[in-house]
C-alpha cells in the first residue's frame, strides 16, 4: 500500500469546545492509494483546559465515487496519553462519537465490530499515516 494525500486539498477548521472552551481544530482529507481514493478521514484534535493533548479520528473506507457509499465503513479510535505509556497509543472506539455520522459514513462501527471486522488493518494503516503526514495532528500529538 503506497498511501498518499494532497497537502493542498487539507481541510482545517476550528471549533470551541462545549465543555471547556477550549480550541478544537478539526482537519480532514483524501488518502490514496495510488491514484485511487483509498479513504476519507476527519480528525478532531482537542486542547481541553488542564488535560494532556488527544486526537479522535475517523476513517470511512469504502468504494468512492458515482456518488457510492453502500460499501463504506467507518472505524473511530482516539489518540492520546495512556497509563503506563509515555508516548501516544490509539485505542480502538465507537466511530463517531461527536455525532457526525450521516449516510457517507456507512456502517458506523463500534469497537467490538471494528475489532472483528476484515478491514480493520487498513483503518490502522490509514491512522499510521494521518499520524506522520497530517501536520496538524502530528504537531499536536507529537509537538
Amino acid at each position: 500500500m503506497g498511501l498518499t494525500m494532497d497537502p493542498d486539498e487539507l481541510q482545517i477548521r476550528r471549533y470551541e469546545c462545549e465543555c471547556c472552551s477550549a480550541p478544537i481544530e478539526r482537519t480532514w482529507n483524501f488518502v490514496r492509494d495510488g491514484a485511487e481514493a483509498y479513504a476519507v478521514y476527519f480528525a478532531n484534535s482537542y486542547h481541553h483546559t488542564g488535560q494532556a493533548h488527544e486526537t479522535w479520528i475517523d476513517v470511512i473506507l469504502g468504494t468512492w465515487g458515482d456518488q457510492r457509499a453502500d460499501d463504506h465503513v467507518t472505524f473511530g479510535c482516539r489518540v492520546g496519553p495512556v497509563q503506563g505509556n509515555p508516548n501516544p497509543a490509539a485505542t480502538l472506539i465507537q466511530a463517531c462519537q461527536d455525532g457526525t455520522g450521516s449516510a457517507i459514513h456507512g456502517t458506523l462501527l463500534s469497537r467490538d465490530a471494528g475489532l472483528a471486522h476484515p478491514r480493520l488493518p487498513d483503518f490502522w494503516g490509514v491512522v499510521d499515516f494521518v499520524l506522520a503526514h497530517d501536520p496538524t495532528v502530528n504537531r499536536h500529538l507529537y509537538g
